[in-house]
C-alpha cells in the first residue's frame, strides 16, 4: 500500500506543475545572490517501539554568496538527553556547476560538502549529519526543470567521526562509511495563473531518502510527503511527515513529522 501511495503521488507530481524547492532535501539551484535566510525546522521524531516524541530544532542561517555558492550554518538543539539543550551544528556549503537554461525548463547540477560537529551520544548505526553524528558529507544533486516540473536526485557520502565529550562511534570503524541516495519530486497546486509575486504558492511533493551502511549492506529508504507554502515570495511554511519503507539499517527514531518556517531578504549585501 505504502509503494502504490509513493508511485502515486510521483505520477501526479511529474503530470502537474511544480517549483524547484523541497523539504528534505535541497535541488541543485542555489538561493538568489546576496540573499540572507532565516529558518527555523522543528522535528517531532517517535522513539522506534514506542508512541513517544522527541523534539530536535534546527535555526539556520542561509546566504546566498553568488550564483553559484550558498552556505548554510545550522544548531541543533534536542530534547534527546537529560533535558533540552544544544547537541551541535553543521556548515553546509553547495556550488552549483553546471547550468543549462532553456525556454520553461532547465537543468542543473550541484556539488556540496557538510561538515557536522555534535557532542551527544550515538544510539545507532545509521549516520545523521543533521543532529547525531560529528562528521563529514560530500555529494551531488542533479535537478530537472521542465514546464515548471521539477525531479531532483542527489547521492552522497557520509563519513562518522566520533563526536565529542567522548562519545565514541561503538560500532565499528568499518561502519564509519554510508552512501546516501535521496529522489524528490513535486507539484504545483495554487495558483492556476500567476498574476503577482503575492500570491501564496501552494506545493504538495514527494520524497524518498536512502541510506546503505557500506560495510554492513543494511539499508533504510524512507517515504517523505508534504506540503509548502510560499507567501509573499519571501516567505515559506513546510509540512512534512516521514515514515519507513525500508528498516534494515537501526535508527532510534524512524518516523515523524516535520514543521518548518523559512524568512529571506533579497539584496541583503
Amino acid at each position: 500500500m505504502r509503494l502504490f501511495f509513493l508511485a502515486l503521488l510521483l505520477l501526479t507530481g511529474i503530470r502537474g506543475a511544480s517549483q524547484e524547492l523541497y523539504v528534505y532535501t535541497e535541488p541543485a539551484s542555489n538561493m538568489a545572490a546576496k540573499t540572507i535566510g532565516f529558518r527555523l525546522t522543528n522535528n517531532f521524531m517517535r522513539t522506534a517501539g514506542t508512541q513517544q516524541y522527541k523534539y530536535v530544532a534546527a535555526p539556520e542561517i542561509m546566504l546566498g554568496l553568488s550564483k553559484s555558492f550558498m552556505l548554510h550554518a545550522e544548531t541543533f538543539l534536542s530534547n534527546r538527553n537529560d533535558g533540552f539543550k544544544v547537541d551541535g551544528g553543521s556548515l553546509y556549503l553547495k556550488y552549483r556547476f553546471f547550468s543549462r537554461d532553456e525556454v520553461h525548463s532547465h537543468f542543473r547540477m550541484a556539488a556540496y560538502m557538510r561538515g557536522s560537529y555534535n557532542n551527544t551520544h550515538i544510539h545507532q548505526p545509521a549516520i545523521d549529519m543533521q543532529g547525531m553524528n560529528s562528521g563529514v558529507e560530500t555529494g551531488i544533486i542533479a535537478t530537472k526543470l521542465q514546464n515548471k516540473v521539477a525531479i531532483s536526485a542527489g547521492l552522497s557520502h557520509l563519513y562518522a567521526l566520533d563526536n565529542s565529550k567522548g562519545n565514541k562511534f561503538y560500532y565499528g570503524e568499518d561502519n564509519r562509511h554510508a552512501i546516501a541516495y535521496t529522489l524528490s519530486a513535486g507539484r504545483l497546486m495554487l495558483p492556476g495563473e500567476y498574476t503577482s509575486y503575492n500570491q501564496t504558492n501552494v506545493n504538495l511533493m514527494t520524497e524518498l531518502l536512502g541510506q546503505t551502511n557500506i560495510a554492513s549492506g543494511r539499508t533504510f529508504v524512507d517515504i517523505a510527503p508534504s506540503v509548502q507554502f510560499i507567501i509573499h515570495s519571501r516567505m515559506r511554511v513546510d509540512l512534512g511527515y516521514r515514515f519507513g519503507l525500508i528498516r534494515k539499517l537501526q535508527r532510534t527514531s524512524e518516523d515523524g513529522a516535520l514543521v518548518r518556517m523559512e524568512y529571506n531578504i533579497f539584496n541583503a549585501f
